[in-house]
């Protein structure tokens, strides 16, 4: 996987019951940026808190299983986010450099801008619904990309021994923690890998 735009663009999932809809729905490859905003944790358009945690940079490849009539997805790109799970700002940019994306989020509201348009939803899970057709951990990313676990639900240690900790359902990966490597995986359907290497600010 090169480029963003090698990547074939997914079918547009279908949004469950009761989900909010979007001012703007992305297609084709815009679905697969959508969805690698998602992981990592969007939300609202308020101004980052001042005291959120440092900002973080890097680069993001993600992968998810063919599933129940679903191709697979994969993208690609650089990101920088500012903020937590709570609030603040996410950029994503093609390897080359240009911006392609800018989400910001607080309590109560979600907003993604792209080249398709502006998507807003009420909240973190509505967002996830709308990107996925499926629940995903939202809120957890920017602690785990951090190393740690999100303090909002039970965690563990891995079952194999290795550096890192199991939560919601995802098994998240530390050993390379120290070169700027964190990975977090799925087993259960649609299986889907993200791997983060993150660079020095």
């Amino acid at each position: 996987m090169n480029t963003a735009a090698a990547l074939p663009g997914p079918a547009a999932p279908v949004a469950p019951p009761g989900a909010s809809t979007a001012s703007t729905a992305p297609a084709g490859s815009a679905r697969a940026l959508v969805l690698a905003l998602a992981w990592l944790g969007l939300a609202g358009c308020a101004s980052v808190a001042p005291d959120a945690p440092a900002a973080i940079a890097g680069r993001l490849t993600l992968q998810v299983a063919a599933h129940q009539g679903e191709p697979a997805r994969g993208f690609n790109a650089s990101f920088d986010l500012v903020g937590d799970g709570r609030a603040g700002e996410l950029r994503l940019s093609t390897p080359l450099g240009p911006q392609i994306a800018r989400a910001r989020w607080a309590p109560g509201e979600a907003t993604i801008e792209t080249a398709d348009g502006v998507s807003r939803h009420a909240d973190l899970d509505t967002l996830a619904r709308h990107a996925f057709g499926e629940p995903v951990p939202l809120q957890a990313l920017p602690d785990w990309l951090r190393g740690r676990p999100w303090p909002g639900a039970p965690n563990r240690a891995r079952d194999d021994g290795e550096a890192g900790f199991e939560q919601l359902g995802w098994t998240i990966g530390l050993a390379r923690q120290a070169e700027g490597f964190v990975v977090a995986a799925r087993r259960a359907a649609p299986a889907a890998t993200l791997r983060v290497r993150l660079l020095e600010r």
